[in-house]
């Protein structure tokens, strides 16, 4: 299961109100090859269920997985993080064995 933090899911309910996107779209988070760890993550809105997709809610805001990335993602909280370092989101991942130092990549 993918978790979320209130920083998250307040920016999340922001972006989707200024992208004019209704209750039928959902956070899709996949895991890709690529990054400088061999995996990175991915964020997109999306109202359209793909064969596979695993779902999830987490203080009220849908999450989706594919199933790939369902098993690279158990047990991750997403935050969003407005720190001196950059803003996003940051994904804490537990089943990472090592990641790159922007966080945007990982490794199992």
């Amino acid at each position: 299961m993918v978790t979320i933090t209130d920083k998250a899911k307040d920016r999340i309910l922001e972006i989707m109100r200024q992208e004019n996107h209704d209750e039928s779209y959902f956070v899709r988070v996949e895991v890709e090859s690529g990054g400088c760890s061999g995996l990175s993550y991915r964020l997109k809105f999306d109202n359209t269920e793909q064969n596979g997709d695993q779902f999830v809610e987490d203080k009220g805001v849908k999450i989706c997985l594919d199933i790939k990335s369902y098993l690279y993602l158990a047990g991750t909280e997403l935050d969003y993080s407005e720190g001196l370092n950059g803003k996003g989101f940051e994904f804490h991942n537990p089943n990472a064995s090592r990641t790159c130092a922007c966080g945007e990549s990982f490794a199992v």
